[in-house]
């Protein structure tokens, strides 16, 4: 399954869900022992290996951060190849002065928001669905 393309419907179609916790980012060296079963995503850059897991999992492991974040997840199943989505949902955040960081998973899009935000950012995403 390649997902949906067509913007329109993947606006109207979204279905933000808020995940349960709150999130941080952190970053570890290369050669760290990090137990990836407890990471929600990684990725490799130049200067180190960047984590997103939940807040007090990175509290039990000591890791600095500095940044709390709400999860919530587009529950449709956009395609990678799809164009616009998240320029109009950053858009919409925007607006509000909302901060957005964005994970493009296969098949859903993920968006990271501070705690403080994270019920007005439902409120911006469920919008698209009521227009």
């Amino acid at each position: 399954m390649s997902g949906e393309t067509n913007l329109e419907k993947l606006l109207k179609t979204m279905t933000p869900q808020l995940n349960a916790g709150s999130y941080v980012f952190c970053t570890v060296p290369e050669q760290s022992q990090v137990d990836f079963s407890k990471v929600i995503l990684f990725f490799r850059e130049r200067e180190g290996i960047t984590l997103i897991l939940r807040k007090d999992i990175a509290d039990d492991l000591q890791l600095n951060y500095s940044f709390i974040a709400s999860w919530i997840t587009l529950a449709v199943h956009s395609s990678l190849e799809a164009v616009g989505l998240t320029a109009a949902f950053s858009m919409a955040l925007t607006q509000e002065n909302i901060s957005c960081n964005v994970v493009a998973g296969y098949y859903h899009d993920h968006i990271f928001v501070d705690t403080k935000d994270a019920q007005k950012a439902m409120n911006v995403l469920h919008s698209f669905s009521n227009t």
